[in-house]
């Protein structure tokens, strides 16, 4: 059946849902538990909790959808030739992870080239999960999500993962004149942001760096609850390497005073 059918995006949607439950559920055997960490390549920390989850994630598509491809953090990608790819995060939020800190979660998207037919993060220590596809809406723990309708900076909520910006000093220096303007500003990070935009308890949200399994189950999660979603070019895309969602009332100023040139 094609993916284009409304019958097919109902599907998916009840898919992402499952599995980012199911694999959220994996992940979640060693939270709180002492267990080995390592460190990868680029200085992040890797548990079996991460390998386990995404493990799972990986047998699941493959049995209930063997022509499809998954691409994850975790391992090299499975069918990457496939028209349809499944992106997994398995764990969001490692570091929070491994300090015992509730503030993690577990993404699944699937794709067709950069465009996102569902996506869903689960997040089991705080008992949430969040799930969308284009023209099915945002559901919060069953039940229709949407972004606030704050206007104003000066009652705004405005996050972002870390506020150094290393990479980019220049986006520092534009996030730090918008958060003296801004009513509560915090370093709440990761996914768990995006699920307070999304579900009207932030405003905005916002990273500098980020990889496709980061952003894609986000992209329709935040676009059907009524909000924005760019990166710091104000390109609607998950795949841009950096990521920027507010809710639709403060999206243009926002992003007047944060994004980079084009």
């Amino acid at each position: 059946m094609s993916t284009n059918t409304q019958e097919s995006v109902h599907t998916l949607l009840q898919a992402v849902t499952e599995l980012s439950q199911g694999s959220a559920a994996t992940a979640m055997r060693w939270f709180g538990q002492s267990f080995d960490i390592d460190t990868k390549g680029d200085g992040s920390p890797v548990t079996i909790a991460d390998r386990s989850a995404e493990e799972f994630a990986r047998e699941w598509i493959t049995a209930r959808f063997p022509n499809d491809g998954v691409i994850g953090e975790e391992f090299p990608p499975l069918r990457p030739d496939a028209v349809r790819q499944w992106i997994i995060d398995p764990i969001d939020g490692t570091k929070a992870f491994v300090r015992g800190v509730p503030l993690w979660g577990t993404l699944v998207a699937v794709c067709e080239g950069e465009n996102v037919l569902a996506g869903a993060a689960c997040f089991p220590a705080v008992n949430e999960v969040v799930s969308a596809a284009p023209g099915e809406g945002c559901w919060w723990n069953g039940a229709r999500a949407s972004v606030s309708t704050v206007d104003s900076l000066a009652h705004a909520t405005v996050l972002v993962t870390d506020d150094r910006f290393p990479e980019h000093p220049h986006r520092g220096v534009k996030w730090r004149a918008l958060a003296a303007d801004s009513g509560v500003v915090r370093t709440w990070g990761d996914c768990y942001g995006y699920l307070l935009v999304a579900t009207g308890r932030a405003e905005a949200m916002m990273d500098d760096i980020v990889n496709p399994w980061d952003a894609a189950a986000l992209k329709p999660i935040i676009e059907e609850a009524g909000g924005v979603f760019t990166d710091w070019r104000g390109h609607h895309t998950a795949f841009g390497g950096d990521l920027m969602a507010t809710n639709a009332a403060l999206s243009a100023t926002i992003r007047t005073r944060l994004l980079d040139s084009k």
